[in-house]
């Protein structure tokens, strides 16, 4: 059995109940999952500004998941919001993230994909992720439909008009193989859109989650980050030196002891 949680790194719960049911619909019958937004904050983050204001609250949410024993996390936004940070500070739990997820599941199922997006606003940082995640190459195309993150579940016609229209062209203009709907925010499309389209579409709330029940899996065979280089953990004397240590500081694995984060 496998208990995930789901970070909402926004400031309200609006989308929780409705993740939570999308969720529980997908997961494995032994998975145990809960959905948490964070107490303050803005209600998206489709500014970097915003996703600065979050990130601490992320990272506190992360390592308050480990302390209350989940086998693993995910943050619940496609720019993958504090990611790495958020595996720094982790030490037993695995962490995931929509975009590098959902890119990784839709490389394996085609040779080129294309993200559909809210607006032109979010592309940059997507696209430098896509980079970073070594997936350039496999770019289709962004696409983008004029919705903002609150946008996608208020008027759900419009959005499944849009999703389509914006997936068709992806598929017969840019030479999409895979669909990947860029916002968790456009969950509960992707069966009606690739059953039209006839090719995969990703989402980006089913596959971080599907992922990260694969991520609690393999780490029962030792597969979590490696903490000897790039996901190194802050020291916790320089955590407690900073003030830092009531909100970032986990218990470290016996096998991180030897291979200190400096």
């Amino acid at each position: 059995m496998s208990r995930i949680l789901w970070i909402n790194p926004l400031g309200t719960p609006v989308f929780d109940a409705t993740i939570g049911a999308e969720l529980r619909r997908v997961k494995r019958p032994t998975t145990e999952v809960e959905v948490r937004s964070l107490k303050r904050g803005p209600h998206h983050l489709e500014y970097h500004a915003y996703e600065a204001w979050v990130t601490p609250d992320v990272l506190a949410a992360v390592v308050a998941a480990e302390r209350d024993g989940f086998d693993a996390a995910v943050i619940g936004c496609f720019y993958d919001t504090g990611l790495r940070a958020a595996r720094e500070v982790a030490t037993r739990i695995a962490v995931g993230a929509p975009c590098e997820s959902a890119l990784h599941i839709a490389s394996t199922l085609g040779d080129s994909f294309s993200v559909i997006v809210g607006r032109r606003k979010w592309v940059p940082e997507m696209r430098d992720n896509v980079t970073r995640y070594g997936y350039r190459d496999r770019l289709a195309s962004f696409k983008v439909v004029e919705l903002g993150v609150h946008d996608f579940q208020n008027d759900p016609d419009l959005t499944r008009k849009r999703l389509t229209k914006a997936a068709h062209e992806a598929v017969t203009h840019d030479g999409a193989e895979v669909v990947v709907l860029g916002c968790t925010a456009e969950y509960g499309f992707f069966e009606e859109l690739q059953t039209l389209l006839g090719v995969p579409v990703v989402d980006a709330t089913v596959a971080p989650f599907k992922y990260a029940e694969l991520l609690a899996d393999v780490a029962g065979l030792g597969w979590r980050p490696s903490k000897i280089g790039g996901f190194a953990t802050p020291p916790r004397d320089e955590l407690e030196a900073f003030g830092l240590a009531a909100q970032l500081a986990t218990s470290p694995l016996a096998e991180t002891v030897a291979n200190p984060g400096r």
